[in-house]
């Protein structure tokens, strides 16, 4: 199996950026399409961003859609989300998770693996 750990996580302004890594370990990535999930407090788990095994199939949620971007470097077994113009609505924690399969998914049930999450706070 693979374990995932996020990282880059943090307090910014609005406006600002960040770029979050999910390193995996125990299992080549490359076997797994891989996700992006956030949970705010009080909120449910939500879909943020996926990309396929290659790289070459993305998507995004609404509400993250032009601002952030998911990509992958399978040589480095890691994932990240590069997050532009954050709101402060963006704030939670955000957490990678992956699934044994070509195909990207919204879908929480559809992940086999999770990391810890790592959290996001977006000033105003």
């Amino acid at each position: 199996q693979v374990q995932l750990v996020e990282s880059g996580g943090g307090l910014v302004q609005a406006g600002g950026s960040l770029r979050l890594s999910c390193a995996a370990s125990g299992r080549t990535l490359s076997r797994y399409a891989t996700g992006w999930f956030r949970q705010a407090p009080g909120k449910e788990r939500e879909f943020v961003a996926a990309v396929s095994r290659s790289g070459g199939t993305t998507s995004y949620a609404d509400s993250v859609k032009g601002r952030f971007i998911i990509s992958r470097d399978n040589a480095k077994n890691t994932v990240y989300l590069q997050m532009n113009s954050l709101k402060p609505e963006d704030t939670a924690v955000y957490y990678c998770a992956a699934r044994e399969s070509a195909i990207i998914s919204y879908r929480i049930d559809e992940y086999d693996y999770w990391g810890q999450g790592t959290q996001v706070t977006v000033s105003s």
